[in-house]
């Protein structure tokens, strides 16, 4: 693991010394709201469920719907959500949500409330209906990153639009989408979370949207579909728990 972080920060690994090593996590990310955007983490702990705590809580109205980008069968178009962050400052029972400028709000549910134009929204905990919406967790890299950039120059991107869990920094000449040859491979995250690889994540409208300063644009979404069939990332499975950091190498096994 070593090897790892010497090739990520001085770019001094020789390929064949790191034949198995896919990658190392330079971001973590979790929601602890549905929806909202999230917190930036140097370490957390993996379970079967994905990151402790991600999803755990959602906006949801009087008809059961969680609140979303888009409207289906399970979610309900809330128009904002995207604006906001949420953090755990205090455990993962009580999840802070943060307005459009950074401050956190006393109480969530009310603030949605006037937020939203609704009185019919809360922040409740996941029950018997999951919040997840696929997989467990999410994996991005930062070679089918820049290939959106370079596709869409116009348009500010980074991961946020996107909401993987963990962002991974990629060897220099990755080719993008390389994330599609991992799928049926279980990897070593660290010292001893597993994932098992499936499949990627179709996506929606949700990646033009606006977030923070990044604008909206329908071009994102665009580029992705005739490139790649709307689909990107890797969504895996969590095989073995554990703790999984900042720095920790992605070893296919």
């Amino acid at each position: 693991m070593d090897v790892c972080r010497k090739w990520v920060r001085y770019g001094s690994c020789s390929v064949s010394r790191m034949t198995d090593v896919v990658g190392v996590i330079e971001r973590i990310w979790r929601y602890p709201v549905k929806s909202t955007g999230g917190e930036s983490l140097q370490r957390v702990d993996v379970d079967a469920r994905g990151l402790l705590g991600d999803r755990l809580f959602a906006v949801r109205d009087a008809g059961g719907k969680f609140g979303s980008g888009k409207n289906t069968r399970r979610f309900r178009r809330m128009p904002g959500l995207l604006h906001l962050r949420s953090r755990y400052a205090d455990g993962i029972d009580r999840p802070e949500l943060l307005d459009p400028r950074g401050t956190a709000v006393p109480d969530p549910s009310a603030y949605l409330r006037g937020y939203l134009g609704r009185d019919d929204v809360a922040v409740v905990r996941e029950g018997a209906t999951s919040h997840v919406d696929q997989l467990p967790v999410s994996v991005l890299t930062t070679a089918t990153l820049d290939w959106v950039r370079s596709a869409v120059p116009t348009v500010p991107v980074d991961e946020r639009r996107f909401r993987p869990n963990l962002l991974v920094r990629t060897p220099p000449g990755t080719r993008p989408f390389v994330e599609d040859e991992w799928f049926g491979s279980t990897a070593r995250i660290g010292e001893s979370v597993h994932v098992e690889f499936v499949r990627s994540s179709e996506r929606c409208v949700m990646v033009n949207e606006a977030q923070g300063d990044l604008p909206h644009s329908p071009l994102v979404l665009r580029a992705i579909a005739g490139a790649h069939g709307t689909r990107l990332d890797a969504l895996a499975t969590v095989a073995a728990p554990g703790l999984v950091r900042v720095g920790d190498g992605i070893v296919l096994l």
